[in-house]
């Protein structure tokens, strides 16, 4: 467990590092990949919820020290993603083949309208047209096609555990 939790944490600040540096760059076709929140949905998909949450929460604090950027802005947009996509793995997506995908597709959604509604909230410049219109779906492409080989590296960095079989005629707990 503290292992597993060593290990997202080391994911995490590697991706962070790895987007400030390196892919924050890249522009492909107007958009940009988001290795960061690809690792982070990977590993909230395989660990769940909590631990989800707290490595977005790491990872926020990562990449906006590394971007001086607005301290606990993305913090609290990625602790949100980590919970939720946690949630969904625990709930019905962790076997699924298509659930890293479309876990993808719908957190690059939000994580962009969040950070817009953020920055509008606090009064900085929120560009929804050139955020919503001239690079969403050009984000949601390029991150779906990092999806395949970082859910494949996270998935031999963590393996799923094992989920718990009741045995039969055991009454349900709860």
């Amino acid at each position: 467990m503290i292992l597993d939790g060593l290990k997202v944490g080391a994911l995490v600040f590697v991706a962070a590092i790895l987007q400030a540096s390196v892919f924050a760059d890249v522009r492909v076709l107007g958009g940009t990949p988001d290795l960061l929140l690809v690792a982070l949905v990977a590993a909230a998909l395989l660990r769940g919820s909590v631990t989800g949450a707290c490595a977005g929460f790491f990872a926020g604090l990562v990449i906006d020290t590394a971007t001086l950027e607005i301290l606990g802005l993305s913090s609290l947009l990625l602790t949100l993603v980590g919970y939720w996509v946690g949630r969904y793995g625990e709930t019905t997506g962790r076997d699924r083949m298509h659930a890293p995908f479309l876990a993808i597709a719908l957190i690059t959604f939000l994580y962009a309208l969040g950070g817009l509604a953020l920055r509008f909230v606090l009064g900085e410049p929120a560009p929804a047209r050139a955020v919503l219109l001239d690079t969403l779906f050009q984000d949601i492409a390029l991150n779906l096609i990092v999806t395949l080989p970082v859910y494949a590296l996270v998935r031999r960095l963590l393996p799923p555990r094992p989920r718990a079989v009741r045995p039969e005629g055991a009454p349900a707990v709860g």
